[in-house]
């Protein structure tokens, strides 16, 4: 049974600019029950994310301060969105998903988090609206528990997975790909196991070969037992933040190859959502909708 992490939804108000990509972790599961892709058996919540956990990955100055709500304007400013407690307990249910989500995905193939792809957190701060690492987090306790060996991050968000970069560069045991626009957010990019950057408005055809060309190689040379896939839809050319021209088809495509390739080489892959910012709400869940419509036609 395809297994889908569900965090708590807290009714809060972000600034204008940013109510769309909230409203979509409740649409989002609305849509996939409505269409039969999913049940409600398929969901899950998951607890909140212990604090030894959390320091697994992240400093513990900047856990009491984010924690305690002290964190400078500054440090708020470059987050991107108020600081809130609820907001904060809602990044401890996400991470924890993504942690269950790889288990599940150990068991069944796949598994994915209505939610996470927090990637721009760094061990001692956070950016880019995200306040703690799910897949850091989560790759640091499969590394502690002895339940991984080898890790893959394949991040396919247009920003770069700076903060995930950062946290695993002196990691042998996790490799961090990541496929990003090459002119996009984050101005200073870290440095990756393995960066794409590719060009403003590039579209399907040449997104699509980089990435089958990529992706097979990439798995033979690092000979990965786990995979955290952090599926953005940031990718479409419909989007606000993502200057790239991919059309929905495309970012589809790219999904099936990712999944398409974890299954043909019998690795677990658990799918962290990430960002999408299309003006049209509808775009942004039908994107997203794809990747678990995907899971669902090709591992059950």
């Amino acid at each position: 049974m395809l297994k889908v992490a569900f965090a708590p939804v807290y009714k809060y108000e972000l600034p204008e600019g940013h109510r769309f990509p909230m409203i979509k972790y409740e649409l989002l599961p609305e849509q996939l029950i409505y269409e039969g892709t999913l049940r409600d058996e398929n969901f899950f919540h998951p607890e909140a994310l212990s604090e030894p956990t959390i320091l697994l990955t992240h400093q513990k100055e900047y856990w009491e301060k984010l924690k305690t709500l002290n964190l400078s304007k500054k440090e708020i400013r470059n987050i991107g969105f108020p600081l809130r407690e609820d907001l904060v307990q809602r990044g401890r249910y996400i991470a924890q998903g993504t942690i269950d989500c790889a288990k599940f995905a150990q068991q069944y193939g796949v598994a994915l988090n209505i939610a996470g792809g927090t990637h721009h957190s760094f061990a001692d701060r956070g950016e880019g609206f995200c306040l703690l690492n799910d897949i850091a987090i989560a790759a640091n306790y499969f590394l502690k528990e002895n339940l991984s060996k080898k890790i893959l991050v394949i991040d396919l968000d247009v920003h770069q997975g700076n903060g995930t970069a950062k946290i695993f560069e002196n990691e042998d045991r996790v490799f961090t790909f990541s496929m990003h626009g090459a002119k996009n957010y984050p101005t200073k990019k870290e440095k990756s196991d393995l960066d794409i950057g590719v060009p403003d408005k590039t579209e399907d055809e040449a997104y699509l070969k980089i990435l089958r060309t990529t992706l097979p190689n990439l798995i033979d040379a690092v000979q990965p037992d786990l995979i955290f896939y952090l599926s953005g839809v940031d990718v479409l050319a419909s989007d606000k933040l993502g200057r790239i021209s991919m059309t929905m088809e495309g970012c589809k495509e790219r999904d099936r190859i990712v999944l398409e390739t974890c299954k043909l080489h019998n690795i677990p892959v658990a799918i962290s959502m990430g960002g999408g910012y299309s003006e049209k709400i509808g775009t942004i869940v039908d994107a997203h909708a794809n990747t678990f419509r995907l899971a669902q036609e090709l591992f059950f």
